[in-house]
């Protein structure tokens, strides 16, 4: 099984919610499509789908032009963001309606419903109604009623944004093993950089409706075609501050100032954004390479165990993550330490020029 999307696009009314969208996913792959709220994931899943029609461009599977045919001729499963599940059906039933509306004996739809059950720990509630269960466990349930239909494409939409952190933790490690153990494409979307690193296989980064940079997650990970992609890819995005390399020497705002090395080494002198995530920012000093530099507080956010203090210097600002929970005072004055082998440096374009990752 092959898909493939060719010269995609868009458009409803004067706004395109796609630009120019190629992609080719093979059997088996797992491809993550991450990017803000309104990049266009949810519009891609909904032509891979068959749901809409593009405006301009074709759709193929396994080579066959499907352009516009209909979701209901197609091998596709669907898992949306809300618990969509049939009220007045019991879970059993749920989960079992696609296998009935296929024909298939009542034997074997008993054995494939308990089956998919079990991979997904709800074989307890299959007498039950989805009224009397958990938004973890109905959402349990709109998946087992995606995957018991075995299509070659499974398309997720953000299908754990709305569990609690526990529960997403869980599902998305068991979802790991389910993919591992089928031969479909998997479709899945996240705005959670993490999210997409968890979930491993390949990545699509998409903004304002075009892909930025697709590859092995990972390898997207550490090596950013752009600004645009690194802050996509980082949460909260990358720091970015104006910097300039002078021969043996570079500078921040013209007046901090380290020496060149390492990755950095090899530079042509000239304008650069040196970007740096916030957990690469530090309030101690861990090696005598580390950038010494003083700025004020602006904000402290606390998240779950982490602290997140956003810094502000003259007109540029960063934020820095901090591990546990700490409350910092407005306008208070703080030092901390950047590591030069942590810096991404892009050109004045915002194109990627070298990565701290690059061998």
């Amino acid at each position: 099984m092959s898909l493939t999307l060719e010269g995609v696009n868009k458009k409803v009314g004067r706004e395109e919610h796609l630009k120019d969208i190629n992609l080719e996913i093979k059997s088996g792959s797992r491809i993550t499509l991450l990017g803000r709220t309104l990049a266009g994931k949810t519009s891609m899943l909904r032509q891979i789908a068959g749901l809409d029609r593009p405006t301009s461009g074709r759709i193929f599977e396994n080579g066959k032009d499907v352009t516009g045919v209909s979701v209901r001729k197609r091998s596709i499963a669907m898992v949306y963001q809300q618990f969509i599940n049939y009220p007045s059906f019991t879970v059993f039933d749920n989960i079992a309606s696609p296998l009935k509306l296929k024909g298939m004996a009542k034997k074997d739809i008993e054995k494939k419903v308990k089956e998919t059950a079990s991979m997904l720990h709800v074989e307890s509630l299959l007498a039950r109604l989805p009224a009397e269960l958990s938004g973890g466990q109905q959402q349990r349930i709109a998946i087992a009623r995606a995957l018991i239909k075995d299509a070659d494409i499974l398309l997720m939409d953000e299908p754990l944004v709305n569990l609690d952190y526990k529960l997403r933790e869980e599902l998305r490690q068991e979802l790991q093993v389910i993919f591992d153990s089928r031969d479909a494409i998997v479709v899945y979307t996240t705005t959670e950089p993490g999210e997409a690193l968890i979930m491993g296989g390949n990545v699509a980064v998409l903004h304002e409706g075009r892909i930025l940079q697709t590859g092995p997650t990972i390898q997207v990970y550490k090596e950013p075609d752009s600004i645009e992609v690194a802050k996509i890819f980082s949460d909260p995005p990358v720091n970015c501050v104006n910097g300039v390399i002078d021969g043996e020497n570079a500078f921040f705002d013209n007046d901090v100032k380290f020496p060149v090395s390492g990755h950095l080494k090899n530079l042509a002198r000239g304008e650069y954004y040196f970007g740096v995530r916030s957990n690469h920012l530090y309030l101690e000093k861990r090696d005598p390479q580390d950038i010494e530099i003083r700025a004020k507080v602006d904000l402290s956010e606390i998240n779950g165990s982490e602290t997140f203090i956003h810094i502000v210097r003259g007109k540029t600002k960063l934020v820095l993550q901090e591990e546990g929970i700490h409350n910092r005072t407005i306008d208070d004055d703080i030092l901390f330490y950047i590591s030069p082998d942590k810096l991404f440096v892009f050109d004045k374009s915002g194109s990627l020029v070298v990565s701290p990752f690059t061998l």
